[in-house]
Parts: structure tokens; sequence; C-alpha cells
């Protein structure tokens, strides 16, 4: 039995050696004990919004404690708080640059995320963001009173919504709805609440859009060619 193992291991070393040599290649014998496998240590690449300075203007307060950031200006206050994987740092000149701590995929990720997420406070408490939608529809119409705004959409009543605060809502022509405020979120989520109730439709358009918002047109069965 040791014998027939010895003579195929000696035949498998000659098939090399001749293959090797008829092809013009070395071939060379490493035993099994040898034989090691290296780690390649993969770096996460910095993300391209995280690494951008946030630029912080005058009238805005920053307030940093730990993790917790507050941001304070003429329109308002915003306050966030950062996970772990992220930090926050305030240099003299008073720009803000948000940093990782660790590399790991999700640290790359929270580090574009929260860049965003305080840019738009600072922005959203010393400019303000705007969300601008239209009524597209006969009889559709919106008003607002007092603290809500009500929509007429062809329902058999009036949609009444109450505006949060620190949003401020103002209807132009009855037609033009126009959502302002400090916190983007908040101004993008009731925008949304709005345009649910009677989301554009594509054959005639008919519905709540964006302003910006492009509606993809189907054409009808009677505009079809027979």
């Amino acid at each position: 039995m040791a014998s027939s193992i010895t003579s195929s291991f000696q035949t498998s070393n000659l098939k090399s050696v001749f293959l090797g040599e008829r092809n013009k290649i070395s071939v060379s014998h490493i035993p099994a004990t040898r034989v090691t496998f290296l780690r390649k240590t993969i770096k996460c690449k910095e993300s391209r919004i995280g690494k951008q300075p946030i630029e912080v203007p005058s009238n805005v307060t920053i307030t940093l404690e730990g993790q917790d950031l507050k941001v304070k200006g003429p329109l308002g206050e915003l306050a966030l708080t950062y996970p772990r994987e992220v930090i926050l740092d305030r240099m003299e000149s008073g720009i803000l640059r948000v940093k990782k701590a660790v590399e790991t995929r999700r640290a790359n990720q929270m580090h574009g995320l929260f860049r965003t997420l305080t840019d738009n406070m600072v922005v959203g408490v010393s400019k303000g963001f705007e969300k601008k939608l239209q009524l597209v529809g006969v009889g559709y119409r919106a008003t607002v009173e007092g603290k809500d705004l009500i929509l007429n959409l062809g329902f058999s009543h009036p949609v009444k919504m109450a505006i949060p605060d620190g949003l401020k809502v103002k209807v132009e022509d009855n037609t033009r709805i126009t959502v302002s405020g400090y916190d983007k979120s908040e101004i993008g989520q009731f925008a949304a609440s709005v345009r649910r109730w009677r989301p554009p439709e594509p054959y005639k358009g008919k519905g709540i859009k964006y302003s910006d918002e492009v509606v993809r047109r189907k054409e009808g069965k009677a505009g079809k060619k027979k």
C-alpha cells in the first residue's frame, strides 16, 4: 500500500516537471505546511460630501457638548445628536468639519449623512427653506384659515390640515402653496402629506404636484389609433 502511494506521488512529480519543461515554465514544489494566506486591509474612502467644510454665519450660535449639537439662529433653534462613528470638530476660524471616528463602512455612510444634516441646520436657522406645491384640476383650491390649511380637492367635504409649529404656509391664486420654515425635514414631511391627498395622475395631470415636478403623461384609450 505504501509503495503504491509513493509511486503515484513520484509519477505526479514527473508529470509536473515534464509539463513545466515543455511550456518553458519553472515548476517549484512548496510543502503544504509553508503555504500561508495574507489578509489585505481595506481602507474606506473618505466621503466627498463629508469632507466639505461647513461655514457658520455670524448670526448663528453653535453649542457643542460631547456628541450633542445645538444650532441657534434668527429663525429658530435645532438640535442633533451624533452617532459614535463620527465627530464634529470646530476650527478656530469658526468653520465646522465632520470627521470619522473609526474606519468602517458604517462610519463612511454616516460621514456624508451627518455633514448634510449639520449644513441643513445651519442654513435653516439663518436663511430658511421652502417647498412649493401646485394644484391642478377644475375646482381644486386651497386656503389658509388661522393655523389650518383647507383643501378642496373634489371630495364630498374639504380637507383640513393643521399647520405644525415652526412652519408657515402661504397660498397664492388659490392654487399655489408655499411651505416655509427652518427645519428642512419638517417642511418636506408636511409638503408630502399635502401631496398625498391627490397625487398627480398620469392621464390629465390632475392632482397636487411639486412646482418642479415633471409628471409623465400617458395616452388615454380615446387618443390611441385603431
